[in-house]
């Protein structure tokens, strides 16, 4: 199968039972998501492997919780992940990663530096 990236409006049990691996830290009941508050994953062979929570204000779009399963990093899923979230939202015109919740900062940077945001205090920025 093919590796795709959906933006979760409801919650199927699998999901949850996947997004707990994902979100070790999160409830279900804490994933409630509306207009404003959206939850995008990458969905392989009918499991979730990676997950981002995105906050929209206007023109301005925040991505934080971002993380991929152990099991699949350094494949390009993270990357996929934000670059199809940036791509489903044409009217935010200013993205932020917050690097609250972090593993390795370090490594964060490096990655958002590949999709083009530049560090700042407290996260990442793309203009």
């Amino acid at each position: 199968m093919k590796l795709t990236i959906i933006r979760l409006v409801t919650f199927t049990e699998q999901d949850h039972i996947d997004l707990a691996k994902v979100w070790p830290e999160y409830s279900p009941a804490s994933l409630e998501v509306d207009d404003d508050h959206r939850i995008y994953a990458a969905r392989f062979n009918d499991r979730l492997l990676a997950a981002v929570r995105v906050t929209l204000r206007g023109t301005e779009g925040a991505l934080d919780s971002l993380r991929v399963r152990d099991i699949t990093r350094r494949r390009g899923v993270g990357q996929y992940l934000v670059e199809e979230v940036i791509r489903d939202n044409p009217s935010i015109t200013s993205w932020w990663i917050a690097d609250i919740g972090v593993e390795d900062r370090s490594v964060m940077a490096a990655f958002a530096q590949t999709l083009g945001f530049t560090a700042q205090e407290n996260g990442w920025e793309k203009r």
